[in-house]
């Protein structure tokens, strides 16, 4: 099978139009590191998937990544842990045009990983006796209060790697691996957006993350490519 016949390699367009109006999305990421700059421009540039709760660490910058929905008012609300990096997402909060559910990071991380592995939910001391604790159940283990929080899942994972093979299998880039792989394994669709596809058994198995059970679609990257360490919209330069 050569590379044109990969069954799950599909355009970005096709991948968008799977979101709808009101769906749940994981969206790898942190900072800008990891994240899916092709996936997200294509939804920023379409009009029929609006009203989104984005699942991430934060909410890119402003006018990179996730920070494009915001300026094109497709985000209803933001769950993750560190949204003040993108002045855009303060001032929608500020005027009530965005949702935020703050989620510590390490809680997001658990609870994300916990709906992948199919479990309901965890306890956890983080956030007991702040205003993050509002509205969750408390127990008491060992003396010490516990919030309990629900494991995490979204219809659809955007999520970013370096290179996959025509079957599907990931291997990262240094720290975009970072919510990439477990938000793989916490929806019922997932999207990988890649640098580059090669044929299958050309990846060193010691270097693949994800396998390739966990993908159901591959969209290349074409229209960022690396400089200085960072990715560029080919057109900017």
């Amino acid at each position: 099978m050569n590379i044109g016949d990969c069954t799950k390699r599909i355009s970005a367009q096709d991948a968008v139009n799977m979101i709808q109006n009101g769906d749940r999305l994981l969206v790898g990421g942190f900072g800008i590191c990891g994240t899916p700059f092709t996936l997200i421009d294509v939804i920023a540039e379409s009009d029929h998937a609006r009203e989104l709760t984005i699942i991430s660490n934060n909410l890119g910058e402003t006018g990179k990544g996730l920070g494009k929905l915001l300026i094109s008012k497709h985000i209803k609300k933001a769950i993750g842990s560190y949204f003040t990096t993108n002045r855009d997402a303060v001032k929608a909060w500020n005027k009530g045009e965005l949702e935020i559910e703050l989620i510590p990071q390490g809680t997001l991380a658990e609870a994300i990983r916990a709906g992948g592995a199919g479990i309901a939910g965890f306890y956890t001391k983080t956030g007991v006796g702040t205003k993050l604790a509002k509205g969750k159940e408390e127990r008491e283990f060992d003396g010490e209060m516990y919030l309990f929080i629900r494991g995490i899942r979204a219809k659809i994972a955007l999520i970013k790697a370096d290179k996959a093979d025509t079957m599907g299998n990931l291997v990262y880039a240094k720290t975009a691996r970072n919510f990439n792989p477990m938000m793989a394994t916490a929806a019922d669709i997932v999207i990988a957006e890649v640098d580059d596809i090669v044929e299958a058994g050309m990846l060193d198995p010691e270097q693949i993350v994800t396998p390739h059970v966990y993908v159901d679609y591959i969209v290349q990257n074409d229209r960022y490519e690396k400089m200085g360490g960072e990715y560029v919209e080919r057109s900017k330069h």
